[in-house]
């Protein structure tokens, strides 16, 4: 779906309203001209380098810049100067975590807890218990990896309306990103608007419906998951015993490869799933060949980023 389709999508759960904002810090750094919304139960991602616009974008929804153009809203309020009205249905992660100096992290969590008027802490400690966080340690001492661990959870414990998550898995191991993702998921199922940055394709690829790529402060485009997920043509990765069945694949195959290996004697083929003939001929001729292993490839944001995104920002 690309910008022009996005703009003519129905409003009416509106959640999230970023309207041609624009901050300009000079020398052409900053965001230009950003114009998206995320409806209500959408988990939207953006994508970029350093420096590209994401941290902006998110502080300007907190209120703590103001837009020199333009304006944005959460749950229909502005967020310049009146931030405050929706401060705690929103959960934060900032990109950079520089908590205050109050003691340990139960400490902290224990002030988020009063703040959001939350009584009982049970859910709190779930979260504590699925980020294996040691909340006795003081806020100082704490790994990059604990901090961040810490902001998941002061910003995911009131069960908010709307999330806002600037990198959320910085700092996080393999396993911990993917109880991140698990966390963003039942979030959605709850109703959540989940608005998040990441430069971890897998991150964005379980979760967003919607991502946008910006790029030097500007939007290059934004597509819907089904662009890549529900891709008709189909991607095969196929090994073989040995060199010489290896070469008569190469010398009889049909179908567009995408890329080979002589070396390792595999080879990448697409196929359109749309024509079952096409699955069927490959399953004939493969049946003539010593494979060693045949294994599906989906197709990915990263593919789809490496395909049309990546010679834009290059």
């Amino acid at each position: 779906m690309g910008l022009d389709d996005k703009r003519t999508m129905d409003h009416s759960e509106e959640v999230i309203r970023v309207d041609h904002i624009t901050k300009d810090y000079g020398h052409g750094r900053g965001v230009f001209d950003f114009d998206f919304s995320i409806r209500k139960g959408e988990v939207y991602g953006l994508v970029g380098t350093n420096g590209s616009g994401k941290t902006t974008t998110m502080r300007q929804l907190m209120g703590f810049l103001k837009p020199d153009k333009g304006q944005c809203s959460i749950l229909g309020i502005p967020s310049w100067k009146t931030s405050h009205k929706y401060m705690n249905r929103v959960g934060y992660v900032p990109g950079e975590i520089d908590f205050p100096d109050v003691g340990s992290g139960s400490d902290f969590l224990r002030l988020q807890a009063q703040f959001l008027g939350i009584k009982d802490m049970e859910y709190i400690n779930e979260l504590i218990d699925m980020f294996k966080i040691d909340v006795s340690a003081g806020l100082r001492r704490m790994s990059k990896g604990m901090k961040q661990k810490t902001a998941l959870v002061a910003a995911f414990m009131g069960k908010p309306d709307v999330l806002l998550l600037d990198e959320p898995s910085t700092g996080l191991d393999p396993l911990m990103r993917d109880t991140l993702i698990e966390l963003i998921l039942r979030e959605k199922k709850r109703g959540c608007t989940v608005f998040m940055s990441s430069h971890i394709f897998k991150e964005l690829d379980d979760t967003c419906d919607r991502v946008g790529f910006i790029h030097n402060g500007r939007f290059i485009e934004e597509i819907n998951s089904s662009v890549y997920s529900d891709r008709e043509e189909k991607r095969y990765r196929i090994g073989f015993e040995t060199d010489e069945k290896f070469r008569n694949f190469m010398e009889a195959n049909p179908f567009e490869v995408e890329s080979f290996s002589r070396e390792h004697r595999h080879v990448i083929i697409k196929v359109a799933s749309s024509r079952a003939a096409d699955a069927n001929t490959l399953m004939k001729i493969l049946a003539g060949y010593s494979v060693r292993y045949m294994k599906y490839m989906p197709y990915t944001l990263e593919d789809y980023y490496m395909e049309n995104i990546e010679s834009k920002v290059s």
